[in-house]
């Protein structure tokens, strides 16, 4: 045991001195790292500034950066929109032509299709008809109007012409029976005297007799001047009576008058039932009534037709807008007028435009189910509020954007 343990005395103090050059290497080690350093940038002395300047550079970067993206909105919940125009028939008829099959692109007022007119042809004919004798009805009504007008204004000149006459007939007449009962009335007298003279045989029979009968002569002529008076009298009532009657003529004219306008009206009738029967001759042509691309072509030749039935849908490429669903913690700043960059998934192109409008509700407004807040597990969502943002003209000549694309919009909204 004692020999096997042996102190070697030169050795122990060369292990300590050894234990102490460590722990001096480990303490001087961070010194020499800074003197190092220290030294790098003392034989450097411009590394230090071009530090300075790439932390000043990276800070500038980051500022840029947030900047840019604080003014900008993006959402990727937008597609194209547009408006699709259903192109119906107008009338009822069988299609006997049908020129354009889905995706051909039409301008405005090409004919689609057409039906059979041969039923409408006829139709207007009768039409016509019916206006040519309203309007032969409402010549001779117009012509009865001034005829009427002067054939009463003669009829009521006559008339008063003939109360005239006949009044002064009357006249003569009651001077007449003036008269002839002052001769009357003078023989009346004669007579008596005569009576009395003949009692006396102061005149002759013959005279007597004479008196007599002038006596008798002027009572007979009282008696037939006042049958001529009440016979003026009558023709009198009667002149007055056709007088009066013909004095109607402005109502009669007034009557005729309204004959005419009754058959002015059934002119004007009958015009607008040619009219309609042109128009629906008109729409057995179906036209393309905007430019766009054909789409839901519904219609075969021979197939019967119903008015109203849709046959082709018209999607207008020149009238095209994007429905963005922002967050509406997003529209803090965004206003109608503001310029948008759209990117197209399917080109990979951007776009320029403009915000036209925000939506007036939220999307889950407009759902077929709105959501019921009013519950004890309410739950808050962010609401997304749908904006409109139109292009701008021209950039897009080929038609190459269809509604129902996804884009994602970014507005500046400064």
């Amino acid at each position: 045991m004692a020999d096997s343990v042996k102190i070697e005395p030169d050795k122990a103090p060369l292990a300590q001195e050894e234990g102490a050059s460590q722990e001096e290497w480990h303490d001087e080690e961070p010194l020499s790292r800074r003197q190092r350093a220290r030294s790098y940038f003392q034989r450097h002395p411009q590394a230090k500034w071009v530090m300075l300047l790439l932390a000043l550079v990276v800070l500038a970067a980051l500022v840029w950066v947030w900047r840019y993206y604080a003014v900008r909105e993006s959402t990727d919940d937008a597609q194209i929109d547009g408006y699709i125009y259903p192109v119906s028939a107008r009338v009822s008829g069988t299609a006997i032509k049908v020129n354009f099959d889905d995706n051909v692109y039409v301008e405005r007022g090409t004919v689609l299709a057409e039906l059979d007119p041969a039923d409408f042809q006829v139709a207007l004919q009768r039409v016509q008809a019916e206006l040519a004798d309203a309007q032969a009805t409402a010549q001779a009504a117009r012509t009865n109007v001034p005829i009427t007008h002067t054939g009463t204004s003669s009829q009521l000149s006559a008339a008063q012409a003939a109360v005239a006459t006949t009044q002064r007939d009357e006249q003569a007449a009651r001077a007449r029976v003036a008269d002839a009962e002052a001769m009357y009335a003078k023989a009346a007298s004669d007579l008596r005297r005569f009576q009395q003279l003949v009692a006396k045989d102061e005149i002759s029979q013959q005279q007597y007799d004479a008196a007599l009968a002038a006596e008798q002569a002027g009572k007979a002529t009282v008696d037939a001047e006042r049958a001529s008076v009440a016979a003026a009298h009558s023709r009198v009532l009667q002149a007055e009576a056709t007088a009066r009657g013909a004095e109607t003529g402005p109502q009669q004219v007034a009557v005729m008058r309204s004959h005419a306008g009754a058959a002015e009206a059934t002119v004007q009738r009958a015009q607008a039932a040619v009219a309609q029967a042109q128009l629906n001759l008109q729409y057995t042509t179906i036209r393309a009534p905007v430019s766009g691309v054909v789409s839901q072509r519904n219609v075969e030749v021979g197939q019967t037709i119903q008015a109203g039935q849709p046959l082709f849908g018209i999607v207008d490429l020149d009238n095209l807008w994007v429905t963005a669903n922002f967050k509406e913690t997003q529209l803090k700043n965004m206003l109608p007028g503001q310029s948008a960059r759209v990117s197209v998934d399917a080109y990979g192109h951007t776009f320029t435009g403009h915000v036209d409008s925000i939506g007036g509700a939220t999307g889950a407004r407009f759902s077929l189910l709105p959501p019921e807040n009013a519950t004890g597990n309410y739950v808050k969502v962010v609401q997304r509020v749908p904006v409109k943002i139109v292009f701008d003209k021209g950039q897009d000549p080929q038609h190459r954007l269809r509604p129902g694309m996804s884009v994602v919009p970014t507005v500046l909204t400064r």
